[in-house]
């Protein structure tokens, strides 16, 4: 059996994130965010009842 700490994702000391979040849009199929990630790089996320996805990314900045 997996203990409740197992099942979480780890978290950041500080809360920070590796990313920024730019814009979000609600859609019928859920969240569109797109985000800019430490290294630069842009990123499309889509977020529905099945999680968070990176669907499409560019090269780092």
């Amino acid at each position: 059996m997996r203990s409740p700490a197992a099942a979480r994702p780890a978290r950041r000391p500080d809360g920070a994130e590796p990313f920024k979040v730019v814009s979000r849009h609600v859609t019928a199929a859920g969240t569109t965010l797109w985000t800019r990630c430490a290294c630069g790089s842009l990123q499309v996320r889509t977020v529905d009842g099945c999680g968070t996805r990176v669907v499409s990314r560019s090269r780092p900045a």
